[in-house]
């Protein structure tokens, strides 16, 4: 118990405090914003290795992609990787539910480094507009986007179906998409008592060319961060 509040008391404090610090960067060129992201990713890693004696291993470090516009999904746990992955790609895009867009401070930070949200479960006008965000986004940038297939974070155990618009993304897009296994949530749950001297896993998989249909897509897509998961659980 003293591990997981003095956890929770150092990571919040560091997050809180490099947001501040980089206030005015709301006003200065993104670069400067998404250097600040970064830090916060390289906090997070430091929390978990230094409170809860948290060992991170990145596999598959060959497997990423270097040369080539490409979008990424990963599975979705925890925090960790909303933060922990700034730290190893090229400051990506992150989707994300609206409700985040609107709190303040933090919001206004989402959208200064670029973050795409969308209205979950809802027909609006900014969600017709959403696959011409994105789209505009990678014809621009040379950042990834990134995407949960399982929309929201689950259970470590748990292995719900993918949702459709990873697959909508991905026909949109026409580009690779590069999936990521994390098994994160057995550290760092959606809720309860975080864990110690634990092993995190960040597994880059082999990239899923374009070119397939959405349905073949999304069952591949799915059986491999299955797949993966089982085997680093």
């Amino acid at each position: 118990m003293i591990r997981n509040f003095l956890f929770s008391f150092s990571f919040f404090s560091g997050i809180i405090f490099i947001s501040i610090i980089f206030l005015p960067s709301l006003l200065l060129p993104q670069k400067i914003t998404l250097f600040g992201g970064k830090l916060m990713g390289y906090w997070s890693q430091y929390c978990l290795k230094i409170i809860l004696s948290t060992k991170i291993v990145i596999k598959g470090k060959d497997n990423m992609i270097n040369d080539k516009k490409f979008f990424i999904a990963s599975s979705h746990q925890s925090m960790f990787e909303t933060f922990f992955l700034q730290t190893i790609f090229n400051s990506p895009v992150f989707i994300l539910k609206n409700e985040l867009i609107k709190i303040p401070v933090f919001g206004w930070y989402l959208k200064k480094i670029g973050s795409i949200s969308i209205k979950r479960d809802k027909i609006s006008k900014d969600n017709l507009n959403f696959f011409e965000d994105i789209s505009e986004t990678i014809k621009n940038s040379k950042r990834p986007i990134v995407i949960f297939p399982q929309a929201t974070r689950v259970l470590p155990e748990d292995r719900p179906p993918f949702k459709k618009g990873a697959s909508r993304i991905y026909e949109k897009l026409n580009i690779l998409c590069q999936p990521i296994a994390i098994n994160s949530g057995y550290v760092w749950p959606k809720k309860g008592i975080k864990t110690s001297n634990k092993v995190i896993t960040v597994s880059i998989l082999k990239p899923i060319e374009p070119g397939l249909q959405k349905d073949e897509f999304l069952k591949m897509l799915e059986r491999r961060i299955y797949e993966e998961l089982d085997l680093i659980c």
